[in-house]
C-alpha cells in the first residue's frame, strides 16, 4: 500500500468514526433525562440497551481502527494494543493511559453484560465516559488534519 492509500483509509475510519459517534450523542441525549433510578421502563431499557452498544461501537472505532490507521499512515509498526495505545498517548490523543483503559474496560464489561440488571449497573459509567470519548475523538479529528483530513460537515 502507498501512503495515499494509508491516509485514505484513515479518512474512510474517521467518516466511520463521526457516523458512531453522532449516534453515540443522540442516545446519550435521550438516556440524559433519566437519571438514576432503581428501575427504568422498557422503552428507557431499551434506551440504555442502545447507549451501551454504541458505546462499545464507537470505543473499539476510536481505539482499535483509528490508533492502528494513525500508526499505519505514520510507518510505525504495528505491534500490542498496548503499543499503540503508547503511540497515541505520545501524540496527546487522551489525558492518560488510564482513562484510555477505564474506557476500554467498560467496553469490556458491556461485551459480556447479558441481564438488564448489569447494564443497568454499566450505566452511569458509560454516562461518564462517553463525554471524555467526544473529547478524545476531537482531538483525534485536529491530529489527522496534519494529513490534510478535515472533519465533514454535519447536514
Amino acid at each position: 500500500m502507498t501512503q495515499n492509500d494509508y491516509i485514505q483509509n484513515l479518512a474512510n475510519d474517521l467518516d466511520l468514526l463521526e457516523k458512531s459517534l453522532s449516534w453515540l450523542q443522540r442516545s446519550y441525549v435521550i438516556c440524559q433525562r433519566f437519571g438514576n433510578r432503581e428501575e427504568y421502563s422498557a422503552d428507557q431499557f431499551d434506551a440504555i440497551e442502545a447507549l451501551t452498544s454504541r458505546y462499545a461501537r464507537t470505543s473499539d472505532i476510536l481505539i482499535q481502527k483509528i490508533f492502528r490507521s494513525i500508526d499505519k499512515v505514520e510507518l510505525e509498526d504495528q505491534g500490542t494494543m498496548l503499543d499503540v495505545v503508547n503511540r497515541a498517548d505520545k501524540r496527546g490523543l487522551f489525558e492518560s493511559i488510564d482513562e484510555i483503559r477505564g474506557i476500554r474496560d467498560l467496553r469490556n464489561k458491556i461485551a459480556h453484560e447479558y441481564s438488564k440488571e448489569d447494564l443497568e449497573r454499566l450505566f452511569e459509567d458509560v454516562m461518564r465516559f462517553t463525554p471524555r470519548i467526544h473529547a478524545i475523538a476531537g482531538s483525534v479529528f485536529a491530529y489527522c488534519s496534519r494529513f490534510g483530513i478535515t472533519r465533514k460537515e454535519k447536514a
